[in-house]
């Protein structure tokens, strides 16, 4: 499991571990009074930001160090304050913190209760550099994963070995590509009354897999926290297909209207359009539908996943293309 190969203290509630020498000011007082203060009760060793507070102790802002340095004295800390403040709640666990702290680039988070009430700091001193190198492989880790086999596998490994390890996977994509050009072959009437189908047919089968692997991606990753049940499937899968349809919409309509520029409008325009706002549905539902059955076998989704999902959006995609194209053309 990818989890086990982070440090198990990251697993720690942040709550446990937040230095409570934060610097707290009130938005009413001035900095004048806010500076004077400081002054006279000290700060903690490492200040990064002051965070701002309301009368009942709620946090309401944040001010970078510079900015209370350099305000005029005769401001009210609510002036200068930047109100939009990323915190972590006091139930997450340092790895959370971690991954936010690297996504928003910020150098420290507080930590508040359910009332917004701040209780502490968490800051990036608090990582050890191999916490940050155990992170870094297990993402790498995860990434060669998705495509069919772990980086322990093939380190060192022989070229036979490596060839043992990786062909299997390719082996699938050669199966579902050989399928998909036998269906193909099938539709070459179809095919034959408007050529530009076979224009635009790499672009489809594109925007199948690129849907399909965002969703197995989201999938897995939440598959490590949850046990998958049908109720979390039905819910999972109706957010799913909800955003496939503003997906498959948004292209289905900039691609039709590349088509209606280009050839015409005309009925291969609304093949085309329309068979991608199916084909981005059916992706959908494969990214989710996948790593949920192979975690439900107790087989690993990061490694059977990719190419599983990859060859059956594949074989959708061309499934639906011409047979929308057999109907209206």
């Amino acid at each position: 499991m990818a989890g086990q190969r982070i440090p198990p203290h990251l697993f720690v509630p942040v709550s446990s571990v937040a230095r409570r020498d934060m610097a707290v000011l009130r938005e009413d007082c001035t900095v004048q009074q806010t500076l004077d203060s400081i002054r006279s009760q000290g700060i903690g060793e490492r200040i990064v930001y002051f965070y701002v507070v309301n009368s009942k102790d709620r946090l309401v802002g944040v001010i970078p160090t510079r900015r209370l340095l350099a305000a005029p004295l005769e401001q009210r800390i609510g002036e200068i304050m930047i109100g939009r403040v990323v915190s972590i709640p006091k139930d997450a666990t340092l790895l959370d913190a971690h991954e936010i702290l690297v996504r928003t680039k910020l150098l420290a988070l507080p930590v508040v209760d359910g009332e917004g009430h701040i209780e502490g700091v968490v800051d990036v001193g608090m990582f050890a550099e191999r916490d940050f190198d155990a992170l870094d492989r297990q993402k790498t880790g995860e990434v060669f994963e998705l495509i069919g086999f772990r980086v322990s596998q093939v380190r060192n490994a022989s070229v036979l070995r490596v060839f043992k390890f990786r062909f299997p996977w390719l082996l699938a994509t050669v199966a579902s590509g050989t399928l998909c050009a036998v269906l193909a072959g099938a539709y070459d009437v179809t095919l034959a009354r408007s050529l530009v189908l076979a224009f635009f047919l790499t672009l489809v089968l594109g925007l199948g897999e690129s849907v399909s692997i965002q969703s197995m991606t989201v999938t897995i990753h939440v598959l490590r926290f949850t046990r998958p049940t049908l109720k979390w499937y039905l819910q999972a899968l109706r957010r799913e297909l909800a955003t496939a349809c503003l997906l498959g919409g948004g292209c289905a309509i900039l691609v039709g209207l590349v088509v209606c520029l280009w050839h015409g409008a005309g009925p291969a325009a609304l093949v085309i359009s329309g068979s991608i706002l199916l084909v981005i549905l059916a992706s959908a539902f494969w990214g989710l539908t996948v790593p949920a059955s192979l975690h439900i076998l107790r087989l690993d989704p990061k490694i059977a996943a990719g190419p599983v999902t990859l060859a059956l959006a594949d074989l959708g995609t061309i499934v639906i293309y011409f047979s929308v194209a057999a109907m209206l053309l």
